[in-house]
């Protein structure tokens, strides 16, 4: 779900043009070694949420409060619900405060990492986590939903100037002084590194990475893309950009991140395996590129209508890309990684329904694993082939580029009517399940695609 063309966010509905008035400004600068975010709130509130909270896949806790010292009297950074906030010791937050902060290259689940590290030094940040939003109460923070988006102002930006002392940063294709944002999620690259522009993309690549993954990654990628661009006609970008940082090889295994931004994918692999040509690591960077830029359509072309409906987009993605993956290589078995994405399915089902799975901390991976069973739904009802219903959602919703559930169940009703499908589909959706293996059973049976899986 970073670096380069960026892509407004989409404003919250409102006749007047005044709730488009940034919120807040801020300007990040790196002199040396020392990163500094300067900030001038347009309001008094004893509270200022960072809209970008999430947490890493590996702590579950605040990265902010590591990692961030404020260093204006009267304030503290604190964690109040689901959100890092500065906090007034009384009163309200002053209008201008200073934080110092060193950049956090950890994994962030379900969200855009903080920062990236290249081998040479450079360093990219991702800019929204600059954003803030004032919020009347310490009570008012603690109730706020986890969707950010659904927060009382927050069609406000805040307004974001990046600059290096050292000279210019890279921003959206270029270098320039100042990479100027009010809430476009993308990265500023600082340092030296420099694309490389080919026909299919442009590549900015760690040049510690094993060259032998280097190698696979730039090979693999433009036939996806291609594959892509024919089922589900033009992306909605031009080239896009590709940025793999490399995360070392202090432990063992091997380990992937990545993540799509408007015309940008981006990965950050590491781990001792991935230091020689592995036949696992290469499947698994296949599937990653394969999934990320499925995304370019499935996540940007048309998105979901709110984090609870993730499996649409991430469900979606998974069958694009294990599709795509058995396209290029006959030895990938897509059976064994269905019926690996059933199986761990079923314990979140245990927990909730999946377009709840947002709200807890160690289920996102449900969108993923019980989004492809759905998916295969949607596959099966298609005559076999997924990408046909994700072209009909996409060209169907391009006007105001938001699919939503219902939309979905619509054409799933539509592509197999009176099935019940929509209902089957729902029953995983809303309702927990103690026996998920038997829950998926019934769904799997429903829609008639038992022979997607390996034999149990």
């Amino acid at each position: 779900m970073r670096l380069a063309l960026a892509l407004a966010a989409l404003a919250i509905a409102s006749p007047a043009v005044a709730q488009r008035d940034p919120v807040a400004s801020a300007t990040v600068q790196r002199s040396g070694d020392s990163w500094t975010a300067d900030y001038v709130l347009g309001e008094d509130a004893p509270v200022w949420l960072f809209a970008k909270s999430v947490l890493p896949r590996g702590s579950k806790t605040s990265w902010r409060l590591g990692t961030v010292r404020v260093l204006t009297p009267g304030v503290r950074l604190e964690r109040i619900g689901d959100y890092d906030a500065l906090v007034a010791q009384s009163g309200s937050v002053p209008r201008k405060v200073r934080l110092s902060f060193t950049p956090f290259f950890e994994d962030i689940e379900a969200g855009y990492d903080a920062a990236m590290a290249f081998g040479d030094g450079s360093v990219a940040l991702y800019t929204s986590q600059f954003k803030l939003l004032p919020v009347a109460s310490r009570a008012v923070a603690a109730a706020a939903p986890t969707d950010p988006d659904q927060i009382e102002g927050a069609g406000r930006p805040t307004h974001i100037e990046i600059r290096d002392a050292a000279g210019d940063v890279f921003f959206m294709g270029e270098r320039t002084d100042a990479a100027i944002v009010d809430d476009y999620d993308a990265y500023v690259l600082f340092g030296d590194a420099r694309p490389q522009v080919g026909e299919a993309m442009a590549t900015i690549i760690d040049p510690k990475l094993p060259q032998w993954l280097h190698d696979f990654i730039l090979s693999e990628l433009p036939p996806v893309l291609e594959r892509y661009r024919q089922q589900l006609g033009p992306a909605p970008v031009g080239r896009p950009m590709l940025m793999v940082s490399w995360g070392g090889a202090t432990k063992e295994g091997s380990s992937f991140g990545g993540s799509v931004l408007p015309a940008t994918v981006v990965m950050t692999i590491g781990g001792q395996q991935t230091l020689t040509a592995d036949k696992g690591v290469s499947n698994y960077a296949r599937w990653l590129v394969s999934h990320e830029a499925a995304h370019f359509w499935l996540g940007q072309a048309v998105r979901y209508s709110s984090p609870a409906v993730s499996w649409i987009t991430e469900g979606g993605a998974e069958l694009l890309a294990f599709r795509a993956a058995a396209a290029v290589d006959r030895t990938y078995d897509v059976k064994a990684r269905l019926t690996r994405a059933r199986r761990e399915c079923e314990p979140f089902l245990a927990n909730g329904g999946v377009e709840g799975a947002y709200r807890r901390p160690d289920d996102f991976r449900a969108y993923y694993a019980c989004g492809v069973v759905i998916a295969l739904a949607a596959e099966q009802a298609s005559g076999g082939d997924f990408s046909t219903f994700v072209k009909t959602l996409i060209d169907r919703n391009r006007d105001d580029g938001v699919v939503t559930r219902a939309e979905w169940l619509a054409l799933l009703e539509q592509k197999a009517p009176r099935r019940g499908l929509p209902a089957a589909v729902a029953e995983l959706l809303d309702k927990p399940h103690a026996d998920g293996a038997a829950a998926l059973d019934r769904f799997i049976a429903a829609a008639g695609i038992a022979d997607r899986f390996a034999p149990q």
